[in-house]
């Protein structure tokens, strides 16, 4: 319990009772809790499926994720965006850490919620590529989607190394590889009792989160020596675009 508490209290906005100092040293820990409170946070945006109109369910949906999450992870991927498009390799940890939004922040942003939003019509809708999404196939794609794109947190977590001092520097490099298999028994009870046909959605959408969260590792070794608090975040903003896209595609295809 003090590890959820402590994942709660660092992954989202909501309320959690008897926090205490400890529970974020318990959470650094134990990065099981990162998929754990992404099923939490997955199984109440997908309720915005049960709205009458695909629009109003896309909207529904984001609002849910940035009420519950807030804003501190697209922030995240807004000062990577910024980082990563600086001209000069060596003022990169200097941008990181700049408060400003630059053009690259921007434009990391639009496209990523842009992409989100896409994704989740495709899912609202019920159609991908032609194939009608049954039952409760789109929310399960959902659900798996945000455990997938807290997983992809939990993986830079265990496998990364800091890039700075900083919040990330706390919750980076403090556990090891061997931490990823709780992270794996937790992430992959989302895939049991899937829908009929949705079985490879839900794979594709849960696998995404890790793969870019591999993918943002490889790249910012050069680019910033490590990852950092603003990686997480954005390994977990594009992690779940990426992820949504994957479950309506592996839908389409199967």
């Amino acid at each position: 319990m003090p590890a959820l508490r402590g994942a709660f209290t660092f992954l989202t906005r909501v309320p959690v009772p008897g926090a205490a100092p400890a529970d974020w040293h318990a959470f650094r820990r134990s990065p099981w809790t990162f998929p754990a409170v992404g099923a939490v946070v997955g199984a109440v945006a997908g309720f915005a499926f049960l709205a009458p109109s695909p629009w109003t369910a896309a909207a529904a949906y984001l609002l849910a994720i940035y009420l519950l999450t807030g804003v501190t992870h697209a922030d995240g991927l807004a000062d990577l965006g910024d980082a990563i498009a600086a001209h000069d390799p060596d003022r990169r940890l200097a941008v990181l850490k700049d408060a400003d939004l630059g053009v690259g922040g921007a434009l990391a942003l639009a496209v990523t919620l842009l992409a989100t939003t896409l994704g989740v019509l495709a899912l609202a809708t019920g159609f991908a590529g032609g194939g009608v999404l049954v039952g409760g196939a789109a929310f399960r794609i959902v659900l798996a989607a945000e455990v997938g794109a807290k997983a992809g947190m939990a993986t830079l977590a265990c496998l990364g190394t800091p890039a700075h001092e900083g919040l990330g520097s706390a919750v980076v490099g403090e556990v090891g590889p061997r931490s990823l298999v709780p992270v794996a028994a937790v992430s992959v009870p989302v895939l049991l009792a899937a829908p009929p046909g949705a079985l490879p959605s839900l794979a594709a959408a849960l696998l995404a989160g890790p793969a870019v969260a591999l993918l943002l590792l490889v790249r910012v070794r050069p680019w910033l020596g490590g990852a950092s608090g603003d990686v997480l975040g954005a390994a977990n903003e594009l992690g779940r675009a990426v992820a949504l896209h994957a479950g309506v595609m592996a839908w389409a295809i199967a």
